[in-house]
C-alpha cells in the first residue's frame, strides 16, 4: 500500500429482515405520508400570513401615510445658514429695483445719390432721426427706509437728471419713483415712492404701508465679520443674494461711472460678490441690519466692492426728513493732502496738511464768495489744523469737515510763507 493511500472502507452488511410488507401497502402508506406532510404545510404557511398580515397591517398603513406626505422643509445645518436665511427672508423685502428710462432718439438707415449734379444713380447709405422712443436705459438697487416710501441708493445711479426713475417692489409692482435729493459730498441719493391707497369696510381710506430694513451701526464692524450683499444683479435678477466677509475697513478709493468720478473715502471693503445692478443695495450683517449701501466694484479683480458705511447715510436720511434736502458745510478750497513725496517734490517745508492748491485743469484754488474766501484763505497756504485736529492722509481735511454743521464757526491753523497763523471761518451750506 502506497504511504499516502488510505485503506478502503467497505459498509459492513445487514441482515434482511424475514418481515416482508405487501407492496400494495408499501406504495400506500408511502402516498398518505406524503399527503399529510404537504396538508400540514399549506395550512401552516396560511395561518403564518394571515398572522403576519395581523401584525404588520397597522405599520404598513403607517409607512404609507409618512410616504405620502410631502417633503419636510430643509432645515439650517448651522447657526450661521440659519442667520443668513432668515436676515435675507425678513429683509429682502424691502430691497427694491430701480429702472431707467429716458427718451432716445430713434435711427433710421436711408440711401441717398451724393452727387445728384452729375445725373448718375449712385446711391449710399445714410442715417437721420426719425422722432424718439423711450427706452429703459440703465438700472441699480435700492432699499426702503421708511414704510411712507422713502429709499436709500447711490447718486450715480439716479444722476441724469433728463431721465425718469421708476420702482419695482419684490412683489411685482411698479411705482413712479421722484429724486428729493442726491448727496453732494457721498455717493448717495434718496427717492421716494407713494404708498398705494385701499378703502376700509367702514369706507375709510388709508395708506399701505412699505417694508423697511433695519439700519445697524457701522462703526462696529470688524474684518472677518460676515456680510449679506442683496441687490438687482446685472439689471436682470432681481434680489440676488451674495455671502462674504468684511476684507477692510476705512478705505479710499477713486470711482467712476455713469457720468461721476469722485473719491469715496472711509468706505468698507467686502469680497461678498457686488455686480453691474447691485450699486445701491444693502449690505447686511447677519442680524439683517444694514451696514452698508454697495458702491462700486474694481474691474478686473476677483471679488473686490466696497461699500458707503451706513452710519454716513443716517445724516442724509434725517436730513431729508426734517428739511427736504441734504446739507453739508463749505470750507471752499481745493486741496491736495501732503505726503513725504509731495513735500519731497515741491520742497515743502512739512510733510503733513491740505496743500491749498489749484485743480489738475486750472480750478481756482479758492472759491469765489466760499467761506474760505471770506477769511481770507489763498492759494499756497497749507492748513495744518481744523479746529485743533491735525490734518493728515488718514484723517483729511473732508473727513474732519464732515463733522459740522453750516454756520459753524471753526478755527484754523494754517502756514503761509513758512509762517504759521490762526484763522477763524463761519462755514459755509453746501447742497447738491
Amino acid at each position: 500500500m502506497d504511504l499516502y493511500e488510505l485503506p478502503k472502507f467497505e459498509w459492513p452488511k445487514i441482515k434482511k429482515s424475514s418481515f416482508n410488507f405487501p407492496k400494495f401497502w408499501k406504495n400506500q402508506i408511502f402516498w398518505i405520508v406524503i399527503l399529510t406532510v404537504l396538508v400540514s404545510s399549506i395550512f401552516g404557511f396560511t395561518g403564518g400570513v394571515l398572522s403576519g398580515l395581523k401584525i404588520k397591517l397597522p405599520e404598513i398603513q403607517k409607512l404609507i401615510e409618512n410616504n405620502s406626505t410631502s417633503t419636510p422643509q430643509y432645515v439650517p445645518q448651522t447657526s450661521q445658514e440659519e442667520a443668513i436665511i432668515s436676515a435675507v427672508k425678513t429683509f429682502s423685502p424691502a430691497v427694491v429695483s430701480i429702472v431707467i428710462t429716458k427718451e432716445v432718439p430713434i435711427i433710421e438707415q436711408y440711401y441717398y445719390n451724393p452727387f445728384p449734379e452729375f445725373g448718375q444713380e449712385f446711391q449710399i447709405p445714410g442715417y437721420r432721426q426719425q422722432g424718439t422712443e423711450k427706452q429703459e436705459v440703465g438700472g441699480g438697487t435700492g432699499f426702503i427706509v421708511s414704510e411712507d416710501g422713502m429709499i436709500l441708493t447711490n447718486k450715480h445711479v439716479v444722476l441724469d437728471t433728463e431721465a425718469e426713475y421708476s420702482v419695482l417692489t419684490n412683489d411685482g409692482k411698479n411705482y413712479p419713483a421722484e429724486v428729493l435729493a442726491r448727496d453732494p459730498v457721498q455717493d448717495l441719493a434718496v427717492i421716494k415712492i407713494n404708498q398705494e391707497k385701499s378703502v376700509n369696510s367702514q369706507g375709510n381710506f388709508s395708506l399701505t404701508n412699505f417694508p423697511v430694513v433695519k439700519l445697524g451701526d457701522s462703526d462696529a464692524l470688524q474684518i472677518g465679520q460676515t456680510v449679506i450683499a442683496i441687490g438687482n444683479a446685472l439689471g436682470e435678477f432681481r434680489n440676488t443674494v451674495s455671502v462674504g466677509v468684511v476684507s477692510g475697513l476705512g478705505r479710499s478709493i477713486t470711482a467712476s461711472g455713469g457720468g461721476l468720478s469722485e473719491t469715496i473715502e472711509d468706505v468698507i471693503q467686502t469680497d461678498a460678490a457686488i455686480n453691474q445692478g447691485n450699486s445701491g443695495g444693502p449690505l447686511l450683517n447677519l442680524k439683517g441690519e444694514v451696514i452698508g449701501i454697495n458702491t462700486a466694484i474694481v474691474q478686473g479683480a476677483q471679488n473686490i466692492g466696497f461699500a458707503i458705511p451706513i452710519n454716513k447715510a443716517k445724516r442724509d436720511i434725517e436730513q431729508i426728513k426734517a428739511t427736504g434736502k441734504i446739507v453739508y458745510p463749505y470750507l471752499g478750497v481745493r486741496y491736495v493732502l501732503i505726503t513725504e513725496k509731495i513735500q519731497q517734490d515741491n520742497n515743502l517745508s512739512v510733510s503733513y496738511g491740505a496743500w491749498v492748491t489749484k485743480g489738475e485743469n486750472g480750478e481756482e484754488a479758492v472759491a469765489s464768495g466760499s467761506a474760505a474766501e471770506k477769511a481770507g484763505l489763498k492759494e499756497n497756504d497749507i492748513i495744518l489744523e481744523f479746529n485743533g485736529e491735525k490734518i493728515t492722509t488718514d484723517n483729511s481735511l473732508s473727513k474732519v469737515i464732515q463733522k459740522y454743521d453750516a454756520g459753524d464757526k471753526v478755527v484754523l491753523k494754517i502756514l503761509r510763507d513758512k509762517e504759521e497763523k490762526l484763522i477763524q471761518v463761519t462755514l459755509g451750506e453746501r447742497t447738491e
